[in-house]
């Protein structure tokens, strides 16, 4: 292969430099194309029932009358342990339907920096019913343990918010947020070890056991069969439609080349007309 002169090559290599400083910093200022609108607007429908109808209030208050029968009759019997009761925050005792609507009216995804943002405005409504239940349960002597999965980080937000709508005892011993895992498992087990957990309220199956993480539909719907008889009594499940890991569960085991939009609709259980 024939190979340039020496001065050649320097000079050759001093024009395609000279490209490079010249052209890189004009392609970089190209404007980037826009994110593709989310896909979302299937979610408009939940969040209107969640923020319009009065049928989920009524749950809401269904579910904290429940919780306090259930209170009344352990409090009946005498225990050499001390007693909790443990939340999940988000749309258990906070509602962030707000938050929900704002990313459909934007047509954005989910992601982390517009949720910090929500969460340091400390702005999410109390669910009805939730701080008069755990008011409630704080007087009698029971221990109030909150348990989420938002972030370290955001715990100066979340408990600036609790204590806003006058949560009861909040406090870093108390509100349990993600460490390094998100199974809520280990922190449920840290309030096992001191006190009797008497309640368990959430809004997705994985604020109540192990048993219910990472399943598939048929897998989740098969444990709540096996452990039903919990519900009412050491289970309080709350009402939410918007999202949660039964959506994560319906996307789990795709099709390959399948959209979510395709595999919520595959999802859906039917039926033939007859002619």
């Amino acid at each position: 292969m024939h190979t340039p002169p020496r001065g050649r090559r320097a000079g050759l290599f001093c024009t395609f430099a000279f490209i490079i400083a010249v052209v890189a910093p004009a392609a970089a200022q190209q404007p980037q194309p826009a994110p593709s609108p989310a896909d979302n607007e299937y979610q408009v429908g939940a969040i209107l029932w969640t923020q319009a109808s009065g049928e989920i209030r009524a749950l809401y208050y269904q579910a904290f009358k429940l919780a306090r029968m259930t209170l009344d009759e352990d409090l009946r019997h005498k225990s050499k342990q001390k007693r909790a009761v443990v939340v999940d925050i988000d749309e258990t005792v906070l509602d962030n339907s707000p938050q929900q609507a704002w990313l459909v009216k934007e047509r954005k995804e989910f992601n982390q920096a517009d949720w910090a943002a929500w969460v340091k405005l400390a702005d999410a409504q109390p669910l009805p019913g939730a701080v008069e239940f755990l008011r409630y349960a704080d007087a009698k002597g029971v221990r109030v343990f909150y348990i989420s999965n938002r972030k370290e980080e955001e715990r100066a937000g979340t408990m600036a918010n609790l204590k806003k709508f006058g949560f009861p005892g909040v406090t870093d011993e108390t509100v349990l947020l993600r460490g390094s895992v998100s199974s809520k498992e280990p922190r449920r087990q840290q309030v096992a070890a001191q006190y009797r957990i008497v309640l368990l309220m959430g809004d997705n199956l994985n604020d109540f056991a192990e048993v219910f993480e990472k399943r598939t539909v048929a897998e989740r719907l098969a444990a709540v069969e096996q452990n039903k008889e919990q519900f009412g009594t050491h289970f309080i499940m709350l009402p939410n439609a918007m999202y949660g890991d039964w959506e994560n569960a319906v996307y789990s085991n795709p099709t390959p080349g399948e959209t979510r939009g395709e595999r919520r609709r595959n999802t859906l259980k039917s039926f033939t007309p007859q002619p």
